[in-house]
């Protein structure tokens, strides 16, 4: 009779709270769609510049599946090679041998174009050996976790400060302190920036810590400058921090908090680079835009991989200081439900 009476409570407490029901039987169908779509999209096309090359082989090339772009000259072939438009360029030397040259910045890509290489010039006998291989970016030792690597290092310097941010913020306000704020004549906008100055110190020894430590403890691929690093680092913190702080004006509990992980943080990892975006279907690569993480860690490939400067990642660090405006305007304008300024 007892255990009817606690299994009756726990079942009426569920059904009371709407929200937790329904991220219970909705979330996974959510993700599991999600998943759906992002591995069972398109095939990938290796797209591949010649120059110089004898038409026979292009055609090779293109019979084995790659999308083959002659270009009149070399120059021009690596110059979109370099823009990314390309995986790869391949060349006639003054031996008559392939030269292959890589873009070189994702390992699987790389072994997929060296794959479909082999593949084209089996048979071929006007070629005696496999082309010779350069990188653009990178090097054959270059393994596949260095290539996720920066993508991991954004990933979770965004989880840890959003979760920090949310159920630090929202102990502010189940303890009384905001309210107790929210009742002296300090104003919303300051009461938003002192926490975000509060909590960013934080959030900033975090993305510090987290670089440092990729870099120097577990020797992770690194071309381009450590203060660009910690820069789009950080900007992606102060995302996490505003949006984690905004979101947390919406629940009642640290148990509410960790409901919106399977809403907002997990689709985020689908869109950041550790998988395909080429291989998803058109429209669904496009939600990439609204992904403040897509932005960081395109910007941390970037310089780690291809030690791009600051031409190279400005867009993507004015995109994500952007998003943390607009997050801390939302901030403000959330406390008018505490107090009318």
């Amino acid at each position: 009779m007892r255990v009817n009476a606690l299994a009756l409570r726990i079942i009426q407490q569920f059904l009371r709270d709407r929200r937790t029901l329904a991220l219970l039987l909705l979330a996974p169908l959510l993700i599991l769609t999600l998943m759906k779509l992002v591995f069972d999209g398109q095939a990938v096309t290796i797209t591949m510049g010649t120059a110089q090359l004898p038409s026979e082989l292009s055609a090779r090339l293109d019979d084995a599946g790659a999308d083959v772009r002659a270009y009149d000259d070399l120059e021009s072939a690596l110059e979109d090679l370099r823009k990314g438009k390309l995986e790869a360029v391949i060349t006639r030397q003054e031996n008559n041998q392939p030269a292959l040259t890589l873009e070189g910045s994702d390992p699987s890509k790389s072994k997929a174009v060296l794959l479909l290489i082999q593949n084209a010039l089996r048979g071929n006998v006007s070629t005696e050996a496999l082309p010779a291989v350069t990188y653009l970016h990178g090097s054959s030792d270059m393994a596949s976790f260095d290539s996720f690597g920066p993508v991991l290092i954004g990933f979770f310097s965004f989880f840890f400060v959003f979760l920090l941010a949310g159920v630090s913020f929202l102990r502010e306000r189940t303890s009384g302190t905001l309210e107790r704020l929210l009742a002296t004549p300090i104003r919303r906008q300051e009461i938003v920036t002192g926490y975000l100055v509060g909590f960013g110190l934080f959030a900033l020894l975090q993305a510090t810590l987290i670089a440092w430590f990729s870099v120097k403890v577990l020797g992770l691929y690194m071309t381009g400058s450590i203060g660009y690093m910690l820069l789009i680092n950080l900007l992606l913190s102060l995302t996490a921090l505003t949006l984690g702080t905004l979101l947390s004006s919406f629940a009642s509990s640290e148990f509410q908090i960790i409901q919106f992980i399977p809403i907002v943080i997990v689709p985020q990892a689908f869109f950041s680079g550790l998988f395909n975006l080429d291989a998803m279907n058109p429209w669904l690569q496009k939600l990439s835009i609204v992904m403040p993480l897509y932005y960081g860690a395109d910007a941390m490939r970037g310089i780690m991989i291809r030690a791009e400067g600051w031409a190279d990642i400005q867009q993507d660090a004015y995109v994500l200081l952007g998003f943390s405006a607009v997050f801390a305007l939302l901030n403000v304008l959330a406390l008018r439900k505490h107090r009318k300024l």
